[in-house]
C-alpha cells in the first residue's frame, strides 16, 4: 500500500483501539457501580465486553505498529506471531458468541417472559458461558495442532488465521459455525422481537409484575426496535466485507487487493469498539446507568477540586469570635462553629 494509505490505516486502527477501551471500560464500570443492571446472564455482557476490550488492547496496537513499521525476517512459524493469531481468533470468536447468547436471553426476556425466570437460571447462564469460550478456546487452538494455521498477513498487517485453499477446511468450519451461525441467529432474533414489538406498539400493551399493571408507550417499543435494528446492520456492516474476503482468498487461492483486505480487517476489529458504544447509549436503562455514574464521578471530582474557604473571624456583638469552615462539597458533614470567649 501506499504510504498515505498506511498511515490512514494505523491512524483508523488507533482510534479504533481508544473506542473499544474507552467503551468497554465505562460499560464494565456502569456494571459494577449499578446492582439494578446486575441479572443471571450478567456474565454473557461480561465476556463480550472483556474480549473486545482485550481486542483493544493487544489486536488492533499491534496492527498500528506493524503498519508503521513493518517487521523484518517476521516469521509466522514463530512463538509470537503463533501466539498473536490465536489470541485474535480466540476473542474474536468469543466476542461474537457471547454477544449472540446476550441476545437469546432477551428474545427470551420479551417472548417468553411468564416463564422467563424458569429458562434463564443462574446455574444454565453459568453452563452456556463455559460451553462458549470452551468452544472458542477448541476453535483457536485447532490451528496449532495442525488442523489450519496461523500466518503474518502482510495487507493486514496482523497475524491470524491462514486463507489458502490448503486450510479451507479449518476456514469453512470456523467460518460457519464461529463466525456466520451466530451473526445469523443475531439479526434472526432482532428482526422477530422488533415484528413482535411493532405488534404490541400498535395495540397498545400492558406489562405486570408482582404489584401492579402499567401501559408502555408505543414509543418505548419504536426506540428498543431502533436498538436492535442498529446492532444488526453493524454487525453485518463490519462483518460482511471480512467474511467476503476471506472466503474469495480461500477459495480462489488468490490475494485480494491490498487496500480491501486491510479495509475488511479493521471494519471487523472496529465491531469491538461499536459493541459497548450501542449498548451503553441506546438503550434506556443503560443510558440512565450511565449518567448516574457520570454524574456521581463529576461530583466527586468536584468535591475533590474544590478547596475549603479559609476560616474568617467575625465580631459578634457579644465581643465573642466566631471561627467557621465552610466547603461547598456537598458530601462533607457540617462543620459545627466554635466559639471562644475573648
Amino acid at each position: 500500500m501506499a504510504d498515505a494509505l498506511t498511515i490512514l490505516y494505523a491512524v483508523l486502527m488507533v482510534l479504533s483501539s481508544a473506542a473499544s477501551v474507552c467503551g468497554n471500560l465505562l460499560l464494565l464500570l456502569v456494571l459494577l457501580l449499578n446492582k439494578d443492571l446486575r441479572s443471571d446472564t450478567l456474565g454473557l455482557i461480561v465476556s463480550f465486553s472483556l474480549s473486545d476490550l482485550a481486542l483493544g488492547l493487544s489486536t488492533l496496537p499491534s496492527g498500528a505498529v506493524n503498519s508503521l513499521s513493518p517487521p523484518s525476517g517476521y516469521r509466522s512459524e514463530g512463538v509470537f506471531c503463533q501466539g498473536s493469531g490465536f489470541i485474535f481468533l480466540l476473542l474474536q470468536t468469543s466476542s461474537v458468541h457471547s454477544l449472540t447468547w446476550a441476545t437469546v436471553d432477551k428474545f427470551t426476556e420479551i417472548c417468553f417472559a411468564l416463564s422467563y425466570r424458569s429458562i434463564w437460571t443462574a446455574g444454565r447462564s453459568r453452563a452456556v458461558l463455559v460451553l462458549v469460550w470452551l468452544f472458542c478456546l477448541v476453535t483457536a487452538t485447532l490451528p496449532l495442532l495442525g488442523f489450519g494455521s496461523y500466518a503474518y498477513s502482510e495487507s493486514r498487517f496482523l497475524c491470524c488465521p491462514s486463507f489458502t485453499p490448503d486450510n479451507r477446511h479449518f476456514v469453512a468450519l470456523w467460518m460457519l459455525l464461529g463466525i456466520v451461525a451466530p451473526i445469523v441467529t443475531t439479526c434472526s432474533l432482532y428482526g422477530y422481537i422488533v415484528y413482535v414489538a411493532r405488534k404490541q406498539a400498535r395495540r397498545g400493551t400492558f406489562m405486570c409484575n408482582e404489584l401492579h399493571c402499567f401501559y408502555v408507550p408505543a414509543n418505548n417499543y419504536l426506540r428498543s426496535s431502533m436498538v436492535m435494528v442498529t446492532t444488526s446492520v453493524c454487525l453485518l456492516v463490519c462483518w460482511l466485507p471480512y467474511i467476503s474476503v476471506c472466503l474469495y482468498e480461500t477459495i480462489s487461492g488468490q490475494q485480494s487487493p491490498a487496500v480491501t483486505s486491510a479495509l475488511s480487517a479493521w471494519l471487523v476489529l472496529t465491531s469491538a469498539a461499536l459493541d459497548p458504544w450501542i449498548t451503553c447509549m441506546t438503550q434506556t436503562r443503560f443510558r440512565a446507568a450511565v449518567r448516574r455514574t457520570v454524574g456521581v464521578f463529576t461530583r466527586r471530582c468536584s468535591c475533590f477540586g474544590t478547596r475549603p474557604q479559609s476560616s474568617a473571624l467575625q465580631l459578634h456583638p457579644t465581643n465573642r469570635i466566631s471561627t467557621t469552615t465552610a466547603s461547598t462539597c456537598p458530601a462533607s458533614s457540617p462543620t459545627t462553629p466554635m466559639s471562644t470567649a475573648s
